[in-house]
């Protein structure tokens, strides 16, 4: 039995396939790390898997070397078609450039929203976003808490 990848096998005891060797593929592109255009795009594609994307990239960004950090925040996203998602990606630019002691991207300041927003609605995660959300996240009117994002 031999497919793409395998360069052999060795059937073992009870008729078990033992994988002798798999070729590596390689990518002609290196790893970059996600940006926050990137972050942008992949919010636009749809709701189940935003949380997700939103821990991938701050995992990602807390892996970049810190003297890089802030170019993953440079480029403006592109708008992801809802209003809440593009103010949460401005407060959580300035967010983690204050956390690395660097002024906001310019393209933050002009996105905040008129009503307060909770991402986690659910009674015991509003009190806890109303006290513990970061100030970048507060003054725009998005309200979730430093855990969430710690954890999302």
């Amino acid at each position: 039995m031999t497919g793409a990848g395998w360069r052999g096998f060795d059937p073992g005891p009870g008729g078990c396939t033992i994988v002798v060797g798999v070729e590596e593929s390689r990518s002609s592109r290196p790893y970059e790390p996600m940006t926050m255009a990137r972050l942008g795009d992949l919010l636009a594609s749809g709701d189940s898997q935003r949380w997700r994307y939103i821990a991938e990239f701050l995992e990602e960004y807390r892996w970049a070397p810190a003297a890089t950090r802030h170019k993953l925040l440079l480029a403006e996203p592109a708008s992801t078609g809802d209003q809440h998602w593009d103010v949460f990606l401005a407060a959580l630019a300035e967010h983690l450039s204050a956390r690395d002691g660097r002024g906001a991207p310019a393209w933050c300041e002009a996105r905040t929203l008129r009503t307060w927003w909770f991402p986690f609605n659910t009674r015991a995660a509003r009190a806890d976003a109303l006290v513990h959300a970061p100030a970048a996240f507060r003054k725009r009117g998005v309200y979730v808490s430093a855990q969430e994002l710690e954890v999302a």
